[in-house]
């Protein structure tokens, strides 16, 4: 049977703690997932449920973006897998009268695991302004009630349309489609606070915004160095693939300020004897400190130079640009410098250095813990050149990766969810609608929050997400989001976004991954693109959680024919009743998805999808403004970090999925039964006189002199790199101001956070 949700909000600041683990997966994962689901599923639910995850036949996991092999396990999920797609297929319901006793007021005050524990939406509901409940409403009502603050608005600008990572293609493409014929390019994404910095460093140096490799390029690796990732909680189904390159003969280095997991030990739980033995997996680890991997990949590139032979000159000669000013900077890398920013020893650079010249094929992974800085985009840069010396883009075994979050993030980015398109497809879309978009740059997710603030915005929609509670400085944020005059969030479940409401407040209730989408012309699919560019079909199976549930085509489609009208030539009727026309047009639209329908069906290739086509990979061939792929050289940056203070790196429990919360464990690091810890070396800690298990206020300290706090966190002793702390996100988002962020990409900074630790009031 299925538990009940928690009537009471649980105490989240005083966890249990022991040493952390050495080891991911094994029994305790199976066990642990066993128990999760069968709590929120029920034992018949569950199996049938977990057994469709990942399948060809069947629905994409919501858990991360990592992609499936041609050959599939049965059971094809991980733990973090298996608790998203148990929290979204739970058996527990949040209806109106649910709604009706509980006011805003009071759900404000809960905790976000709270909310996200009641279970799943059934009704649309309304929050009218001036109201202390919200109340339930009929889908009409409520595109009118969007379509009036719409209409009122002085400009389509005033409107921001904020999509996760969550949607659909299909979904996304009718989104961008509606927010352009009406006007604007306000269209910000969960991108601009995860992987804007590799899109944007990748695009100017390779000629495309996304990762070179395939999944069968890792298989044949010879060196995978992973920076600033932790598979094991992030992107757990990594982690077979690792073991598989292993395996076949590959060296892992890990560049992390903390130690993790998953990259030191897997134990594989598909096989006996992964989960009795299982596989070691790094062979090097560099515990470097907090925003020094700039500075690694530059002296790392200065020592490729000085080696005879070690550089592919044909490949430079060929294929790149700017190899002579890079190679000026490359060659002034100091060692002592290097060393101080990134608090390694010459021994374990030396180490790297071996292996990096004994590898004919490198891949080079990475996540947040190299976007989200200041350097950000000059460090993926660096990276670049990395690879670049030695020829290790547009081969099999090699090229970049950098391994994204939500399921379908990159494919919203693809079908065209961007504040800042490309001209070539804004003229593809005027060609095959006819009407002219919008020329003029959007808001990403930084600069609306900035219009929301100053009253430049008004109408706030976000499809799919936790807007307020993934964003920084929360307190900012949150004063943004109370100034518009309406906030609509398409959801499939309660979160703190709903509670931080503007003068009026909409939520829609949309259907799931695990459902089954049942249109005019029967039951459709829809498709996503992974982490490395494959694109599939996703089908629900279940039967939806209510039938008050519309999908996100059919919200988009039907706010589009309400708000738009007949001024939209758009067949907005056709592309709801069936999304086979809407992969038509998109076909029509972006390049490399010529004859959409047959491919992802398997009619015209094979069924478990497609690959986008990548010319640097494919061809060798690259895009760029030069034609090549560019060398570039920049300044080496990396945090200053003042006596008496930490530096602070925001980072996910083994228990969450970016703002979803699904326990308050984090079983790998060793805590048990809350959430708010900060992690401090322990020599660190005796240097502030901070015993461990004592109570400190976080309180933030950036250029604009605004005191951000954290109140209340334990000091946990761990092995972080000296000088730096960890702690997990979002309770920490408000020490990230709004304004610190990333050159170029403009996100947010929430890795190279300064703080001061002060004992708390209440300890």
């Amino acid at each position: 049977m299925a538990s009940k949700p928690p009537k009471s909000d649980p105490v989240q600041d005083a966890p249990q703690v022991a040493g952390p683990q050495h080891a991911a997966a094994g029994l305790p994962a199976v066990g642990h997932t066993l128990r999760v689901a069968q709590r929120q599923m029920g034992v018949r639910r569950t199996a049938l449920t977990l057994l469709s995850v990942n399948q060809k036949d069947g629905f994409d996991c919501p858990g991360c973006a990592w992609p499936e092999p041609e050959h599939r396990h049965r059971a094809e999920f991980c733990e973090n897998g298996a608790k998203a797609v148990a929290e979204e297929a739970t058996l527990r319901r949040v209806t109106p009268e649910f709604f009706a006793a509980h006011p805003v007021a009071d759900l404000a005050g809960r905790s976000g695991y709270w909310l996200g524990q009641q279970g799943r939406l059934t009704h649309p509901m309304y929050l009218p302004e001036g109201g202390t409940h919200y109340e339930p409403v009929t889908w009409e009502r409520a595109f009118d009630i969007i379509g009036e603050e719409i209409a009122a608005l002085g400009s389509p600008d005033e409107a921001v349309f904020y999509t996760s990572g969550r949607t659909s293609n299909e979904a996304a493409f009718l989104y961008q489609l509606f927010a352009r014929e009406l006007g604007t390019n306000n269209l910000p994404d969960c991108s601009n606070m995860c992987h804007e910095s590799s899109g944007s460093a990748l695009s100017e140096t390779i000629g495309i915004g996304k990762g070179s490799v395939l999944l069968e390029d890792l298989y044949k690796a010879d060196l995978i160095i992973v920076a600033g990732q932790n598979p094991g909680t992030n992107h757990p189904r990594m982690l077979s693939a690792l073991e598989r390159a292993k395996a076949n003969g590959a060296r892992i280095i890990s560049v992390n300020p903390l130690p993790e997991a998953g990259l030191e030990r897997f134990k594989n739980p598909q096989t006996p004897q992964g989960m009795l033995r299982g596989a070691a997996l790094t062979d090097l680890f560099l515990q470097i400190r907090i925003g020094g991997d700039q500075a690694l990949f530059r002296l790392l590139n200065k020592l490729v130079l000085e080696r005879e032979g070690a550089v592919d000159e044909a490949f430079v000669r060929e294929h790149t640009h700017g190899f002579e000013e890079f190679a000026e900077a490359a060659r002034a890398a100091d060692w002592d410098e290097t060393l101080t920013a990134t608090g390694l020893t010459r021994e374990d650079i030396d180490k790297a250095l071996a292996l990096v010249l004994a590898s004919e094929r490198t891949i080079v992974c990475w996540a947040m813990g190299l976007t989200q800085h200041k350097h950000s985009v000059p460090t993926i840069r660096e990276i670049v050149n990395f690879l670049l010396l030695r020829g290790n883009i547009g081969r099999p075994g090699a090229g970049v990766c950098p391994v994204r979050g939500h399921s379908n993030v990159q494919g919203d980015r693809t079908m065209g969810i961007f504040e800042r398109p490309a001209p070539a497809f804004l003229d593809a879309l005027e060609r095959e609608f006819g009407f002219a978009p919008p020329r003029e740059h959007g808001y990403d997710v930084v600069r609306a929050i900035r219009a929301l603030r100053d009253g430049e915005a008004k109408v706030f929609f976000a499809m799919g997400g936790n807007f307020v509670s993934a964003s920084p400085d929360t307190q900012v944020t949150e004063a943004a989001v109370r100034r518009a005059r309406l906030t609509v969030h398409v959801s499939t479940k309660l979160n703190r976004s709903h509670v931080v409401t503007g003068a009026r407040a909409l939520i829609l209730p949309t259907l799931g991954r695990t459902e089954r989408d049942v249109q005019g012309s029967g039951e459709q699919f829809v498709t996503v693109e992974d982490s490395m560019g494959m694109v599939h079909a996703s089908r629900g199976r279940l039967e939806p959680a209510s039938g008050h549930l519309l999908s996100e085509p059919a919200i988009v489609c039907r706010l589009a024919r309400r708000v738009l009208g007949e001024n939209s030539r758009t067949p907005w009727e056709e592309f709801e009743k069936d999304y086979a026309t809407i992969r038509d047009r998109i076909a029509r639209v972006i390049p490399g998805f010529e004859d959409f329908n047959a491919r992802v069906t398997g009619s015209a290739g094979r069924p478990g999808g497609f690959a986008l086509p990548h010319a640097p990979r494919d061809e060798r061939r690259f895009p760029t403004a030069t034609g090549k792929a560019n060398f570039t050289a920049a300044p080496v940056e990396y945090p200053e970090l003042p006596e008496g203070r930490l530096l602070l790196q925001t980072l996910r429990s083994h228990d969450q999925y970016n703002t979803t919360i699904y326990g308050l464990d984090d079983r790998y690091r060793g805590i048990r039964g809350g959430r708010r810890v900060v992690l401090v070396n322990p020599e660190d800690a005796r240097a502030l006189k901070l015993a461990d298990g004592a109570y400190v206020d976080l309180v933030g300290e950036w250029k604009d002199g605004v005191e951000r706090r954290a109140p209340g966190f334990r000091v946990v002793h761990y092995p972080t790199a000296r000088g730096c702390a960890a702690a997990y996100y979002p309770e920490t988002n408000v020490l990230v101001p709004l304004d610190a962020t990333a050159d170029t990409s403009n996100t947010p900074a929430s890795k190279s956070v300064v703080v001061r630790l002060e004992q708390s009031a209440t300890d």
